[in-house]
C-alpha cells in the first residue's frame, strides 16, 4: 500500500525554525505537499521552496483564519493532483512522523466507514516549560473512535469534499467543528495507536497561557452559538463552567473589595477543585503532568470567561471576530 494517495498541507506563519528541521524529514512517498503561508515575515517561504514544497501565499487584505488556510490548500492541491485519495493537514510548528502516513491508510483500508484518522501528537519540549506540559496533556487523547480532533489528522477526500470543507468563519476550534459534521455526514473518527507528530508549542509565559484560554473560550462560545438550535450541541458544559466557575471568581473578589477581605476563604473552591481535576485523570497521563494540567484546567475558567464574552460583544456589535494567537 502506498501513500502516494496522499497529500500533505501544512499552514503557518513565521515557521521558519520549525520548517527548516522539519521538512526535509517528509516521506518521499507523499504524492504531494503544499504550504500554505499567512503572510510570513520570516525565511517561512523560501525554506518551503528550498524543500521543493509548492507554495501559496494567502491573500491577507480577507480576515485570516486556520480554516481559510486549509480550505485553501485544500482546493489548490486536488485542483493540481486530482487523482489524491486522502489528505494529512499539518501545522507549521509541527514534525510528521512518516510512518504514520502508512499506518493511517491501513486502517483506512480496514474500515471504510472512517473519515479521519489521527494519532498521537506530542510537545517536541514537554519538561522544558510548564505550558508545553500542559499542552501535550491535551494531546494525550484516547485511542478508538473518538467524537473530535485537533488540526492534524488525515481525512478522505470523499469525508471533506462530503461537509465542504471547514466553517472558515470559526476562528478557534475549526477541527472540532468539522469533526461533528464529518460524523453528522455518517463517517467515523479514529484515533490509532501510533505516533502521529511532534508540535512546539514555544510556551513560555503566562500570557501566552491567558492568550491560549481566551481563545479556548471564545470557541466554546462561538460553537456552542452556532449549534444552539441543533439536536447535537457543541461545548455546552465547557461553556457553562466558565461562566459559572469564572463568574465566581469575580464575585468573590467583589465581596472581598466591597464587603470584607474574610470572604477569600471562598477561593479555596479553586484548589478543591484542581485536585478534583486531577483525580479525575487518566491512567494514561504520567505523574509528573497531572497537577500541572489540574491547577491549569482549574484557573483557565476565567481567561475562557473573557473570551465568551469577547465573542458576544462582537457578536452583537456586528464584529468581524479576528484570530487569536498566542504567539
Amino acid at each position: 500500500m502506498s501513500s502516494n494517495k496522499i497529500g500533505l498541507i501544512i499552514i503557518g506563519r513565521n515557521e521558519a525554525k520549525n520548517l527548516e528541521l522539519s521538512l526535509p524529514r517528509l516521506s518521499n512517498s507523499l504524492q504531494a505537499v503544499i504550504f500554505v503561508d499567512s503572510d510570513s515575515s520570516d525565511d517561512s517561504v523560501s525554506i518551503a521552496l528550498a524543500n521543493n514544497v509548492d507554495v501559496i501565499e494567502l491573500d491577507m487584505s480577507k480576515p485570516f483564519t486556520a480554516a481559510r488556510a486549509r480550505n485553501t490548500g485544500f482546493t489548490e492541491i486536488t485542483k493540481k493532483y486530482p487523482e489524491l485519495e486522502y489528505i494529512q493537514f499539518l501545522d507549521g510548528d509541527c514534525e510528521l512522523d512518516p510512518e504514520f502516513l502508512e499506518k493511517a491508510l491501513v486502517h483506512f483500508q480496514q474500515d471504510k466507514e472512517v473519515g479521519i484518522v489521527v494519532g498521537r501528537n506530542r510537545e517536541r519540549y514537554p519538561e522544558k516549560t510548564v505550558y508545553n506540559t500542559i499542552c501535550d496533556v491535551e494531546w494525550n487523547t484516547p485511542i478508538g473512535e473518538i467524537d473530535g480532533c485537533g488540526g492534524i489528522f488525515m481525512i478522505s477526500r470523499d469525508a471533506f469534499d462530503s461537509v465542504k470543507g471547514f466553517d472558515e468563519g470559526i476562528i478557534a476550534a475549526e477541527d472540532t467543528e468539522l469533526c461533528l459534521r464529518v460524523r453528522k455526514a455518517g463517517y467515523k473518527i479514529s484515533r490509532i495507536n501510533a505516533e502521529m507528530s511532534l508540535h512546539d508549542a514555544n510556551m513560555s509565559s503566562i500570557k501566552q497561557w491567558w492568550v491560549r484560554s481566551l481563545r479556548a473560550g471564545h470557541a466554546f462560545a462561538d460553537c456552542r452559538y452556532r449549534y444552539k438550535n441543533e439536536s447535537e450541541k457543541m461545548f455546552v458544559k465547557e461553556s457553562q463552567r466558565s461562566w459559572v466557575f469564572g463568574g465566581y471568581f469575580f464575585l468573590v473578589i467583589t465581596m472581598m473589595a466591597l464587603i470584607d477581605w474574610r470572604f477569600m476563604i471562598l477561593l479555596s473552591f479553586y484548589p478543591v477543585q484542581m485536585l478534583r481535576i486531577r483525580r479525575g485523570l487518566p491512567s494514561r497521563i504520567p505523574e509528573y503532568q497531572r497537577t500541572p494540567y489540574a491547577v491549569s484546567c482549574a484557573l483557565a475558567y476565567v481567561p475562557q470567561l473573557f473570551g465568551q464574552m469577547k465573542f458576544h460583544i462582537n457578536r452583537l456589535l456586528n464584529r468581524q471576530s479576528r484570530i487569536i494567537e498566542h504567539k
